[in-house]
């Protein structure tokens, strides 16, 4: 007699939990598609996979008090698992995952070449493409031509040639740079 005298507070408190989860359930339960008619779609699939979802879960715990059934091979089990998957589609549609993107570099000779062949009969398109090639070359050399020179801040600070064989090598590099200027003219 201990043990009933032990368990009847938890019992007492299982059923005033069980009063306030009915009183809050009712206005689920009582107007389900008065409520739902008012709702968005996604929204109204939440609603009602919660809806299922709570209800199944209460039979779970219901079979699961009684010692006499086994609750892994009820079918209470497996709506439980197939209203989980519905938790994922809504949850894969809310948040689609994001498709991988694709590096795409256009092939700038390839595309050059077909332009020239298709636009040679327009002569005025034609002598625009050349002056934007022309354009395009002269700027990438120049890029090329600034990007071998040495900004003044990196030159080594000028010091007193050592030896003649320093001062012999800045004279030919001062007749290289003298002959490659009066070629370009």
């Amino acid at each position: 007699m201990t043990d009933v005298k032990d368990i009847t507070p938890d019992l007492d408190r299982l059923d005033d939990q069980l009063d306030d989860l009915e009183e809050k359930l009712e206005p689920l339960l009582g107007n389900l598609e008065g409520m739902a008619s008012q709702l968005p779609l996604l929204d109204k699939a939440k609603l009602f996979s919660l809806t299922a979802y709570a209800i199944e879960s209460l039979l779970f715990s219901s079979l699961k008090l009684n010692e006499g059934n086994d609750t892994q091979t009820q079918a209470v089990l497996t709506e439980l698992k197939r209203i989980q998957q519905y938790f994922g589609k809504i949850k894969n549609i809310e948040s689609p995952p994001e498709p991988e993107t694709r590096n795409v570099t256009v092939n700038q000779e390839a595309a050059a070449r077909i332009l020239k062949a298709d636009l040679s009969d327009n002569k005025t398109i034609s002598n625009r493409l050349a002056e934007k090639i022309a354009e395009e070359r002269a700027k990438a050399l120049l890029k090329s031509v600034e990007n071998r020179k040495r900004p003044a801040e990196e030159s080594p600070v000028p010091s007193q040639p050592s030896s003649s064989a320093e001062g012999k090598d800045k004279n030919k590099k001062k007749q290289k740079k003298s002959k490659k200027g009066t070629s370009k003219n």
